[in-house]
């Protein structure tokens, strides 16, 4: 089929060259041979029907493929629960939060526990609306119409992130529990508080770019995050500075009362875990080279923060240090390119879950790497890798991961994926140190290869 393909795209091409126009563009005669070429009448119609009426991935489900994957798995992660992003972009928060109550829940034997999303968001915002304005400072002397500039002005606040974000974030500000800052809508629902904070954002960029007296952007900045903390707080609500909170087991007996502050609670319960100096984020970019570590341009969320590293490993590596981290029951932060092949009805990401061949006539046979630099696949969601099922020759078949989109969504709030799956689309994972050999620790040392902030691997988890 694909040489036949080939074959008549060649003779196609062939036959078009003499009746392009020199411009470029599409001639009467060009279209005469588009319209003549040859075609399986009967399925074109048949599709062309079918498509007129239909949803394209229902379409191009495929039948044979229908069976629910069995559910079992060698190694699991515990966890407890499954929690819900809602409308919003913060899948990274989550993701990241999930990690820390699943160590907690296990270390103290817990019925359940869950994280104050709402509280980190607060301060995400707030340090992203920092980094904007900061960086719109230190650029200043270059035209607006330079490429750094306009990128800040497209990009000045999102409701995504990444790792760094979690680590930075959490290690600053602290975590409370879910129920002393617990969610609203505005925080399920960001958009609209998100565009408005960024219309202001922009508006104090113009403002500070235009200021002539070197002494004054400064102090104009915090005048201008009072506004934006102001907002904030309307949107979120105004975030603890401290807080009382009983501890309970799992029957649900009190065990203890306490006064807390956000980071006095962090480092009661997470002390010897550092997030920004014992965690390594691992990529596998096949469109770099491998064994090089990589450092995108203001991909960070807190100015004094960290913009983040990762140690771009050949897949079957980075599979070995997630197997490695799933057996001694650590979840881990992961991000891949969800929308690709998931049939949300079963749960399960599968290559072979959708024949967009058959259906369309056409084949599409770019490869992983093919996908990066066309900007045809890229990080888009962060979830928890909790789980992974090995076969009698130590080769993962399936693994699994605890989504945010609540305990309906997926098999049981979980997304189950075939292991040619995560091959294709999986790219990061954040692995603590301890599971990494000594030899690729020592990849860390060298200096990091910078890339612009608009590179494509700059794409913010939602």
């Amino acid at each position: 089929m694909r040489k036949v393909l080939f074959m008549a795209l060649a003779l196609f091409a062939a036959g078009t060259l003499s009746a392009q126009q020199d411009s470029g563009g599409i001639s009467a005669e060009m279209l005469a041979e588009l319209r003549s070429a040859e075609r399986d009448v009967v399925g074109e119609k048949m599709a062309r029907n079918a498509m007129a009426l239909n949803n394209i991935s229902e379409l191009a489900t495929d039948a044979d493929n229908l069976a629910m994957i069995d559910t079992h798995f060698s190694h699991r992660v515990k966890t407890k629960g499954i929690t819900d992003q809602q409308q919003s972009g913060r899948c990274w928060l989550f993701t990241g939060l999930n990690v820390l109550r699943a160590k907690m829940i296990d270390d103290l034997d817990l019925s359940g526990m869950e994280f104050s999303q709402n509280y980190l968001f607060f301060y995400d915002q707030l340090e992203k609306s920092n980094l904007f304005l900061q960086a719109v400072i230190d650029t200043k002397h270059l035209p607006m119409e330079d490429r750094k500039v306009e990128w800040l002005f497209k990009n000045p606040l999102n409701d995504g992130g990444q790792f760094t974000g979690v680590s930075n974030l959490v290690m600053k500000y602290g975590v409370v529990p879910a129920e002393i800052m617990p969610e609203n809508y505005q925080s399920n629902n960001t958009a609209q508080v998100g565009n408005l904070i960024k219309l202001k954002l922009r508006e104090f960029g113009l403002a500070l770019r235009e200021q002539r007296d070197r002494r004054a952007p400064v102090a104009l900045k915090v005048e201008m995050l009072k506004e934006i903390y102001s907002m904030l707080v309307r949107a979120y609500g105004e975030p603890p500075v401290e807080f009382e909170w009983t501890r309970r087991d799992k029957d649900g007996n009190a065990v203890e009362t306490k006064s807390y502050t956000p980071q006095s609670f962090y480092a009661e319960y997470f002390g010897d875990i550092d997030l920004e100096n014992d965690f390594v984020m691992v990529m596998n970019d096949p469109s770099r080279e491998y064994y090089n570590v990589y450092e995108i341009e203001y991909d960070r969320h807190v100015y004094d923060g960290d913009n983040w590293l990762y140690l771009n490993l050949p897949i079957d590596e980075v599979k070995a240090l997630a197997i490695a981290s799933i057996k001694d029951n650590t979840a881990m932060y992961f991000s891949c390119d969800v929308g690709k092949y998931l049939l949300s009805k079963k749960g399960t990401l599968d290559i072979n879950n959708f024949d967009y061949e058959s259906l369309m006539g056409v084949e599409f046979p770019m490869n992983k790497e093919q996908r990066v630099r066309t900007f045809a696949s890229g990080s888009s969601h962060a979830m928890t890798l909790i789980a992974v099922d090995i076969d009698e020759e130590g080769k993962p078949k399936k693994w699994m991961v605890e989504n945010s989109w609540g305990p309906s969504a997926g098999w049981q709030g979980n997304l189950i994926m075939t292991d040619e799956w995560f091959e294709e689309y999986m790219f990061r994972v954040v692995v603590d140190k301890k599971y990494i050999p000594a030899e690729t620790l020592k990849l860390l040392e060298k200096k990091p290869i910078e890339l612009p902030s608009w590179d494509p691997m700059f794409a913010y988890e939602e």
